[in-house]
């Protein structure tokens, strides 16, 4: 009996580490970015607390991009013409784990928690996230595609203005948004020309939101944590 209780504990030990395994294994079609392009600005800002909710999110375990691997070598010919143009790439999220969207969900539900409402949410009433498409129980970044980015000056890494700050929730952060600046239009108009060029295409409400054309799977929301 002594033998079969320790042989149930074991297979129960194995069961629990090869969930936890499997969890945390990247796919193979996924690549650590800066493996393609070793000179990418990377800034992952829900691996930090300086984001719309305030904390570090759940899956984001290491300032480590990953993509698939399609998307990272258009990346890269997009990081190429920038620095032709003496300018370069910064990234501020790829690859997210559903989990993260989770607990986006969960800080959404939570009316009372404005932590940062007045930095990335001024205008926008925190119950109408949901409603307004700010917050989704799915996103397009959990299929390993779509990233979240902007341009910087090659030799000083200072951003250009692009009119409104990255995951700012509002009208400020459209593409088309009418009332800024000409250079600021101008900005904008170039992220988006290079980034069409290598087959990405663009989230009309947020200048920063590409996703590649032809990314391998439209249908699949991983959840892998983020690691190094």
């Amino acid at each position: 009996m002594k033998l079969y209780k320790n042989s149930i504990f074991i297979l129960f030990v194995f069961l629990v580490f090869m969930t936890m395994h499997q969890k945390n294994t990247i796919p193979h079609n996924f690549i650590k970015v800066t493996k393609a392009i070793p000179d990418l600005n990377v800034e992952l800002r829900y691996y930090s607390d300086y984001n719309f909710v305030g904390d570090t999110i759940e899956g984001y375990n290491s300032n480590t991009l990953y993509l698939t691997k399609a998307s990272a070598a258009k990346l890269k010919l997009v990081q190429d013409d920038l620095q032709r143009q003496n300018l370069c790439l910064k990234i501020y999220d790829g690859y997210r784990p559903q989990r993260a969207v989770n607990h986006f969900v969960r800080w959404a539900r939570q009316i009372n928690d404005t932590l940062k409402k007045s930095e990335f949410y001024p205008e926008v009433n925190k119950r109408h996230l949901f409603k307004e498409g700010y917050i989704a129980s799915k996103s397009g970044h959990s299929r390993g595609s779509t990233v979240d980015l902007t341009i910087t000056h090659r030799e000083t890494g200072i951003p250009l203005d692009m009119g409104s700050p990255y995951d700012f929730f509002g009208e400020q952060s459209w593409v088309d948004y009418p009332s800024i600046s000409v250079k600021q239009k101008k900005n904008r108009q170039l992220l988006q020309a290079v980034m069409t060029k290598y087959g990405f295409r663009n989230y009309a409400k947020e200048w920063w939101h590409f996703t590649l054309r032809d990314e391998p799977y439209p249908g699949t929301f991983f959840d892998f944590e983020i690691v190094d």
